[in-house]
């Protein structure tokens, strides 16, 4: 049971909303039997160099980023990564596929009277096209890119976006993140905290555990719902 009622909801982008696996089938087009690891791979050093970079202060934007990190993972698993390649799987990161139930749980959000927002490590030339090409403008009333704060997440400084935005009590906004890391900086913030654990993981130890465990987002909105809403 929520402490208090929620007036806003937060999304974490990319692996909650947005699926950076739909690469895989470009992938595995451009390198069969490859596509997996590759997609893989490309995701944990996309991350790692997000947590790396802010540690040691030397900030670029997610898409470069992104591309530096494919780049890696195509030499780590030696791909050749010409041109073509390179800009096919860059610009498939403007179309990812949204997970299956997200459209109908950010209607049925929507329908509570929250506001809606996304709070992502993109950078709003990589986060402008993908919720549009996704259909989502019309659900998801705010994004907000750390390239504001030039500094990834789990930073504190990236979370204060989120309140200087919608000027919403702390604990009146519900975050939300499929990544376990995320929501354990997000709660550590004083966010209430949703963590979509799709995949069965156990919980980080990093000091602040997320509040809530969902296995999909098709079950926050029940979680959420006041008495008389």
């Amino acid at each position: 049971m929520l402490q208090q009622p929620l007036k806003a909801m937060v999304f974490d982008a990319y692996g909650t909303l947005f699926d950076v696996h739909s690469v895989v089938a470009l992938c595995e087009q451009l390198w069969p039997g490859k596509g997996a690891a590759l997609s893989q791979l490309w995701r944990a050093k996309q991350l790692e160099y997000t947590w790396q970079r802010s540690l040691m202060r030397r900030y670029e934007d997610f898409a470069r980023v992104t591309e530096a990190a494919l780049r890696y993972a195509c030499a780590a698993l030696g791909l050749r990564l010409d041109e073509d390649r390179r800009r096919r799987l860059i610009d498939a990161y403007l179309g990812l596929a949204t997970f299956s139930e997200v459209g109908n749980a950010l209607a049925e959000l929507k329908s509570m009277k929250l506001k809606l927002a996304i709070l992502s490590n993109g950078s709003p030339a990589m986060l402008r096209p993908v919720v549009a090409n996704a259909g989502l403008r019309g659900l998801i009333g705010t994004v907000i890119s750390v390239d504001r704060r030039k500094i990834y997440k789990p930073a504190p400084a990236v979370y204060r976006l989120a309140l200087q935005r919608l000027r919403v009590p702390k604990k009146a906004i519900g975050f939300v993140s499929s990544n376990c890391w995320d929501a354990c900086g997000a709660k550590s913030f004083g966010f209430p905290t949703f963590w979509i654990n799709r995949t069965g993981a156990p919980v980080d130890e990093l000091g602040a555990a997320p509040d809530h465990v969902i296995a999909s987002l098709a079950e926050l909105p029940a979680l959420i719902r006041q008495p008389g809403s």
